[in-house]
C-alpha cells in the first residue's frame, strides 16, 4: 500500500505552497521575472530552496503559476462587471478602465503579466490570460451587437482581440519600468492613472460603436 498522507501533512504541503506563490508574486512585484530568484523566494516563504522544486519542477513553472493566479483574478474582476445590468457600451468602457488602473496600481506586476521578455512557459500562460481577458470583452460586444448598439458589420471576437491587443501595447510604455513611473500616491499621479484609464476607454469603444459615445464622461473617475 502506497504512504499516504495525514490531513495535517496535506494542510501543511498547502501553506507551503501558497507561502511559496505568495513569496514569489511579491518578488515579481519588486523586480520583474529576472530579478525573482528562488532561493530568495524560499527564504521569505520560510522554506529550503530545494522544498520549492518539490512544488514546481522549475522556476518558469512557478512563474507561470504566479502568472496564472494574477490573471485569473483580474479576470475575475471583469467577469463581474461584464455581468452588470447595464449598457454594453457602459461595461465595455468600465471593464477596460478597470484594468488598466488596477494595472497602474502595482505597474512592475502588471508589467511582468503584459509585457516583460520571458520563458516559453510564462508566454504561453500569457496567452491564455490575453484570449481570456478578450473572452468576457466579446461577451460584452456580442450583448451590444444584439442590442443594436455596435456597427453593421462588428464581429465581437476580431472586435476583442483588437481590443485586447490595443489596451495591452497601451499600457506597455506606462507600466514599463524605464518610464519612471512606480505607482507612486500623489494627486498628480492618480489623476494621470484616471486620464489614461478613460483615454483607453472610449478608443476601445469608439472603434465598434455606432456613434462616439458621450454617457461615458466622470464614469471612469468614480471607479
Amino acid at each position: 500500500m502506497g504512504y499516504r498522507h495525514t490531513p495535517e501533512t496535506e494542510a501543511r504541503l498547502a501553506d507551503n505552497r501558497t507561502r511559496i506563490l505568495a513569496a514569489a508574486q511579491e518578488r515579481v512585484s519588486r523586480g520583474g521575472w529576472a530579478d525573482a530568484q528562488v532561493a530568495s523566494i524560499a527564504a521569505a516563504a520560510g522554506v529550503a530552496t530545494g522544498s520549492v522544486y518539490r512544488y514546481f519542477p522549475s522556476k518558469a513553472e512557478l512563474f507561470a503559476q504566479v502568472l496564472a493566479d494574477v490573471s485569473q483574478r483580474e479576470v475575475d474582476v471583469l467577469g463581474a462587471i461584464a455581468a452588470l445590468d447595464q449598457p454594453a457600451s457602459v461595461r465595455l468602457q468600465s471593464a477596460i478602465a478597470t484594468f488598466v488602473r488596477r494595472a497602474l496600481r502595482n505597474p512592475r506586476l502588471a508589467y511582468a503579466l503584459i509585457a516583460e521578455p520571458c520563458e516559453k512557459a510564462i508566454d504561453e500562460e500569457r496567452v491564455k490570460y490575453r484570449a481570456a481577458i478578450a473572452g468576457v470583452l466579446r461577451a460584452i460586444i456580442a450583448s451590444g451587437k444584439h442590442a443594436g448598439e455596435l456597427r453593421v458589420g462588428v464581429r465581437p471576437d476580431i472586435a476583442a482581440t483588437v481590443i485586447v491587443g490595443g489596451v495591452m501595447e497601451g499600457l506597455a510604455g506606462p507600466l514599463s519600468p524605464f518610464s519612471g513611473k512606480s505607482g507612486e500616491d500623489s494627486d498628480a499621479y492618480r489623476f494621470e492613472v484616471a486620464a489614461l484609464a478613460e483615454q483607453i476607454a472610449l478608443m476601445a469603444w469608439a472603434g465598434v460603436a455606432k456613434v462616439p459615445s458621450t454617457t461615458f464622461q466622470g464614469i471612469v473617475r468614480s471607479i
